[in-house]
């Protein structure tokens, strides 16, 4: 990132927006905490250039929808190969988006942001056991859904903004802006004068809307996947 980041400063890159993920925040795993080293870096390397330059900003997402090691390519391959559907935890949940809404969020990104500025995207969320039963539905599969336990590293649900950056977090209707904290080193008046509690709370996979079987079926047919598969199924 760091690399990268020079570099475009350099060649005089006007706007760069970088990509993250859920598991930045409160990471417990070495995927989440390299991706969190790396917003940290987008935002001290966004305090050191001039904004009229180069500005640089983030967004951070769930799971996308069908791709590549996602878990929806998973229980197709196991449907079509008669095997049980394994779920770690079924009342596990995760934020659910297409990769036209991921793009959609990299576009607003870039087109809106202000160096340092990390975006959300208010995404719905679903248990896996209904994103799970949804799929079954959709290939009209008989398949068992078998339970294997938790994996090391996983969360029983993901956050997309923390407590604290809640308490600075700006709603644009469907995102969230996070902007940079660029105070000084003075904390003294913090002391003495403290600063405004924000009203929202961690947003994460639990306290979102959570879908039900019917609107992850839809969310499932808007994927281009989902509809070639569903189609030589009834081809075969």
């Amino acid at each position: 990132t760091e690399n990268v980041l020079t570099a475009a400063i350099e060649c005089g890159v006007k706007r760069v927006v970088c990509l993250s993920t859920d598991k930045a925040a409160y990471p417990v795993n070495a995927m989440g905490t390299s991706k969190a080293m790396m917003e940290k870096v987008i935002v001290a390397k966004s305090r050191t250039v001039d904004p009229e330059k180069t500005s640089i900003m983030c967004t951070r997402y769930g799971n996308v929808l069908a791709s590549r090691g996602s878990v929806v390519p998973l229980f197709i391959n196991q449907i079509k190969e008669g095997n049980p559907l394994t779920l770690t935890e079924p009342s596990m949940t995760r934020f659910v988006m297409t990769l036209e809404e991921a793009v959609d969020l990299v576009l607003f990104a870039f087109e809106h942001g202000e160096s340092g500025d990390i975006f959300v995207q208010k995404a719905p969320a679903c248990t896996i056991e209904v994103l799970a039963k949804a799929v079954k539905e959709l290939f009209k599969a008989e398949n068992e859904i078998k339970v294997i336990g938790i994996r090391h590293g996983e969360k029983m649900y993901e956050t997309l903004l923390t407590d604290e950056e809640c308490a600075n977090a700006i709603d644009l209707g469907n995102f969230y802006r996070v902007p940079a904290d660029k105070r000084g080193l003075n904390y003294d008046k913090y002391f003495s004068e403290g600063i405004q509690e924000s009203m929202l709370k961690q947003f994460n996979s639990n306290n979102t809307e959570l879908m039900d079987v019917k609107a992850v079926k839809n969310k499932l047919m808007e994927v281009k996947l989902i509809r070639e598969e569903l189609v030589k199924r009834e081809n075969k």
